[in-house]
């Protein structure tokens, strides 16, 4: 075997070693682009176990869901009850998306109602606006229920009845 030979298979198996790295790389590539975006990730279902959150009565907490604040409040015993309220057992819950239907700001909770410090609207307890310039109540979110699990963005029918109530 002459050195032209030796030579020629070695840049052969070394085109061939370039060649098959840069194909690895190319699928490593590939897959990151086929890969759903964190966005879209976050845009599925998202639980909340009612049970093991620790909610304390009268203090709502906020999740998130598709990029949007939750608000879930167990109310008091003294708050309100309303037919738009989630009902597991003996307690009562108000579930909504945490957005003021003026503009769109986050409320904040003062006490006993959510205040929008944009323009001064405020929703009860119920998630119904009271004052200022929101147009309509705090928009419930589609969900679905199992025993003490809330799904976020599936659709059941403890959603469509607050829903209902509401309108």
């Amino acid at each position: 075997m002459s050195n032209e030979t030796k030579r020629r298979d070695f840049i052969g198996m070394s085109f061939g070693a370039v060649a098959a790295v840069g194909g690895a790389i190319s699928l490593v590539g590939m897959k990151q682009a086929w890969d759903p975006l964190p966005s879209v990730l976050a845009a599925g279902f998202v639980k909340i176990d009612l049970s093991k959150i620790g909610l304390e009565p009268g203090k709502p907490q906020t999740f998130k869901w598709r990029g949007k604040p939750i608000f879930v409040l167990e109310k008091t015993a003294d708050m309100e009850k309303y037919d738009g309220d989630l009902v597991i057992g003996d307690k009562r819950y108000t579930i909504a998306i945490g957005l003021c239907t003026h503009l769109g700001c986050i409320p904040a909770w003062k006490k006993d109602v959510w205040k929008c410090a944009c323009h001064g609207g405020e929703f009860n307890a119920n998630g119904q606006e009271t004052f200022g310039p929101p147009p309509k109540p705090l928009v419930v979110p589609p969900f679905s229920l199992n025993g003490t699990v809330l799904t976020l963005g599936e659709t059941g029918k403890e959603s469509d009845a607050m829903i209902k109530a509401r309108a």
